[in-house]
């Protein structure tokens, strides 16, 4: 394939039209959609306006005359539409740590007297972080148990409380068949936990067709909610009346208004809302998911699919020459939306792109990640990043002090 051919694919992709509705700076490559998603260009005139209007205006009023106490149930169904949830199974809030937290507690009562809390040596470390956490607070007699990704389905036996995984490696795109785990877990007594944060607004997910029990993800991402933007927690409908939250907060009282002094929990999912939410990053992630309104998650996956192939067949071509090495599951319907390069300057070769205008990101050891967000991703951005990796590893221009340097974030 040529650069005239990949204009021609931009030409005829049913998605193109999105990319306007992003603020993308002159002259940049944007390949860390994966890490920090594109800014929606109405989003800035849409918090301005809560800002000002609501929050300056109305103030304490706008509680109930703007709908900040619902928002997060209403931008909670709006993401359950792109997770394949029915409405009232999500509710958007807090962190992705801390509603993990929040679905350990909940999975592991519903487990009942196992004490296997499963996941795999792959997963982000923060998962493991909390699993861990959770683990060593609670102090009755859970472990935390990791495998291989690959031996995850046969881990799964009779011992097993709770399988804790990402259905999407945040290194190598691996992907976990969530049908699949799910009903190996649910065969022998297991209650599944599961973390979207690479799944959601890159493909298509069936939280409800495969009987996934607790989920939780981040909106920052393929969702561009904006940084640090409110997770998101799903509990299956049958299973949410029988879950007492154990971090129970105001906001997610009967009657949180009533001031009485003992927890009454409400109902359904709203019971998982601990504390006041976050208005302004709320309101930034609703207006965000405006532009998924009308995207059809079928075609925001076929895309993703062909962007990932066409970068790794122009990186290979182009630059495995130079000990460059595409990483990951080779099968188009194991992976994700990003792809992971190995180079033993991964680091540095990053940061020579970035300065060249291609955004990507860095994980050690030697990983580059480069992901691919459809809504504003070009079939010529891919093009176009190859080449510029090319021509840096062609000079060897990522040899240099600065671009060695590390800084805080990578």
């Amino acid at each position: 394939m040529n650069r005239s051919e990949c204009e021609a694919l931009d030409r005829s992709d049913p998605l193109a039209g999105k990319r306007a509705a992003f603020v993308i700076p002159e002259g940049l490559i944007y390949l860390d959609g994966n890490s920090l998603g594109l800014l929606p260009a109405h989003v800035a005139e849409r918090v301005g306006e809560v800002i000002t209007r609501q929050w300056g205006g109305a103030l304490v009023r706008a509680w109930n005359d703007h709908g900040w106490f619902a928002l997060p149930r209403r931008v909670g169904d709006r993401i359950a539409a792109l997770v394949g949830a029915p409405a009232g199974s999500v509710v958007a809030g807090d962190t992705i740590s801390v509603n993990l937290f929040k679905a350990l507690a909940a999975a592991t009562a519903l487990a009942g007297e196992r004490r296997v809390i499963l996941s795999d040596d792959g997963n982000f470390p923060s998962d493991l972080y909390v699993a861990q956490g959770f683990r060593d607070l609670v102090d009755r007699g859970y472990t935390l148990e990791t495998v291989a990704p690959e031996e995850v389905l046969d881990a799964i036996d009779d011992r097993v409380a709770v399988t804790l995984l990402t259905e999407v490696d945040y290194r190598t795109a691996r992907r976990h068949d969530m049908a699949a785990v799910t009903a190996r877990a649910h065969a022998h007594g297991a209650v599944t936990i599961w973390d979207l944060a690479h799944s959601a607004g890159a493909m298509p997910v069936d939280l409800s067709g495969t009987r996934a029990d607790v989920a939780v993800g981040c909106t920052y991402k393929y969702l561009s909610g904006g940084p640090g933007s409110p997770a998101f927690l799903y509990v299956r409908p049958d299973l949410q009346e029988r879950v007492v939250p154990a971090l129970a907060g105001w906001w997610g009282h009967a009657l949180p208004f009533a001031f009485t002094p003992d927890y009454v929990p409400a109902p359904g999912i709203l019971r998982h809302q601990c504390g006041t939410p976050p208005i302004l990053s709320m309101a930034a992630l609703d207006a965000a998911l405006d532009l998924w309104d009308d995207v059809d998650m079928h075609a925001v996956r076929r895309k993703s699919l062909a962007l990932c192939g066409l970068f790794i067949d122009l990186v290979e071509r182009r630059c495995a020459a130079h000990g460059v090495a595409v990483t990951g599951p080779r099968d188009p319907g194991k992976r994700g939306s990003h792809v992971a390069l190995r180079h033993p300057h991964g680091h540095a070769v990053v940061q020579a792109l970035i300065a060249a205008g291609v955004v990507g990101d860095f994980r050690a050891p030697d990983l580059m990640r480069f992901g691919f967000s459809p809504l504003s991703t070009r079939f010529t951005d891919v093009w176009d990043a190859v080449e510029a990796m090319a021509r840096i590893l062609d000079a060897v221009a990522w040899d240099r002090p600065d671009f060695h340097a590390r800084r805080a974030v990578t």
